[in-house]
């Protein structure tokens, strides 16, 4: 009988948080709907009292669909790069008796305690030297370079929970260590693959201050620098905004949704370690 009230107990905590979590989102939605009056009622509607779809117009009217895609440009190209660096990179760390690994490791730890504005003068003086301002390169090289420390951590606890006996067995079946890594490790470290990738996508996809120092083409502006020029444009409008920014959160909804097996495998098998 205590067993299930602690389970109910646990369950019931467990869809309070849940709900605190999620509300943030839900009234997002709610503010997109609402109308200029009914923002600032009191005590605040939480559900609006007459649909207004101007907002989500504004969206489909105001050219975002070229900021969108710049987006999905950048942090798809960050994130494929990030994972071509990182995941050798922690197999290696993993593996192998590398000479100064743990202060390897020990940098990486350090660049995540660092303010991300800090390394924003030194990357556009090097962008500024190499002629890449003003261009996707500039952006996309940015979130590859902060994605890649914490990727290379995250996959590297991750190999360390893998058995050796696995490519222990396939060397006696005549693979060599790059064939084992191929066909074995790769395959069992999709989930951890998987968390890297979307981490180092949902980072570049919210930067603004980097594309923004990076680029003065508005043309080449990713989503959040978009969602910024148009509403500073006229003066932020809450409600349009949210319409802008429930646009701006739908592809990290979608990739949760379609990864979150692999994501919730990824993130528990990563934390054992």
């Amino acid at each position: 009988m205590k067993t299930k009230q602690k389970e109910w107990l646990f369950n019931i905590i467990g869809v309070l948080v849940t709900a605190g979590f999620l509300f943030p989102v839900y009234w997002m939605i709610a503010t997109a709907f609402k109308s200029e009056a009914e923002l600032f009622k009191t005590p605040p509607l939480l559900w609006p009292e007459t649909f207004r779809t101007a907002g989500f117009e504004a969206v489909f009217t105001s050219g975002i669909a070229g900021y969108f895609l710049n987006s999905l440009l950048i942090s798809g190209a960050a994130a494929a790069i990030v994972l071509i660096l990182a995941v050798p990179s922690a197999y290696g760390l993993a593996r192998f008796r590398i000479k100064g690994k743990k202060m390897f490791i020990l940098l990486f730890l350090i660049t995540q305690m660092l303010p991300a504005t800090v390394v924003l003068t030194p990357l556009f003086i090097a962008f500024n030297q190499l002629n890449i301002l003003n261009t996707y390169i500039g952006p996309i090289l940015t979130g590859a370079t902060l994605g890649v420390p914490f990727s290379v951590l995250m996959l590297r606890t991750f190999f360390l929970g893998i058995p050796k006996d696995l490519e222990d067995a396939a060397k006696i079946d005549g693979c060599s260590r790059f064939t084992a890594f191929i066909r074995i490790i790769l395959p069992i470290s999709v989930p951890g693959i998987a968390v890297s990738g979307a981490v180092s996508f949902f980072f570049a996809w919210g930067d603004l201050i980097y594309s923004m120092t990076f680029n003065r083409n508005q043309e080449l502006w990713p989503l959040t620098a978009g969602i910024y020029n148009v509403i500073s444009q006229y003066g932020i409008q809450w409600n349009d905004l949210m319409a802008f920014a429930v646009l701006s959160v739908l592809p990290v909804i979608i990739i949760f949704i379609l990864l979150q097996k692999q994501l919730v495998k990824g993130l528990i098998s990563g934390s054992i370690k």
